[in-house]
């Protein structure tokens, strides 16, 4: 599957490689997680609802002093899975020509959407994956899988996700306020 990173949750956590003293600590065996978050207290606190995270290993080609840097790349990753109580997309490589992705890696907070019910079964559209889903009483976050034109529905109206017709590997998130 090939997934095109059109943004990040707000949480980021690390495991070091196997030798954490060693300059390879962030080399191939070394694994970054992302998932969502929002705002308590002025700080960034993971209040999941749902609970699920964005894998990057050190092998992918991910370069974690600079995640903006993977911002409209494409991964090779493998299918979403359940793992440790939570869905799991593991970013494997960047491959070695462009190609056209099947889904995005998008992030959306209640500033864009407005408030999103998420017990409600006509939230988002049925091909998209929910990964994670944060939520305070002021704030949210939600991080998907979304294929192209996918959209999800908030108080603000429905946003769809529009690829960019000159880079494909570039999306966002438009209001179609319906």
């Amino acid at each position: 599957m090939l997934v095109a990173v059109s943004g990040f949750g707000s949480i980021w956590t690390r495991r070091f490689g196997r030798d954490a003293g060693s300059a390879s600590r962030y080399g191939r065996d070394a694994a970054f997680y992302n998932t969502t978050g929002v705002p308590v207290d002025k700080k960034i606190r993971a209040r999941s609802r749902v609970y699920g995270v964005a894998r990057f290993n050190g092998s992918s080609g991910f370069t974690p002093h600079d995640p903006a840097r993977m911002l409209n790349r494409v991964f090779e990753c493998a299918e979403p899975c359940i793992r440790d109580n939570g869905l799991s997309v593991l970013f494997e490589r960047l491959p070695g020509t462009a190609r056209t992705p099947d889904f995005y890696l998008v992030t959306t907070r209640d500033e864009l959407t407005g408030w999103i019910d998420l017990d409600s079964g006509s939230w988002k559209s049925h091909e998209c994956f929910l990964i994670s889903f944060s939520e305070s009483e002021l704030h949210q976050e939600a991080m998907l899988l979304m294929p192209a034109f996918g959209w999800v529905r908030g108080s603000g109206g429905v946003f769809v996700l529009t690829p960019d017709a000159r880079r494909p590997a570039a999306a966002r998130i438009v209001g179609d306020r319906r």
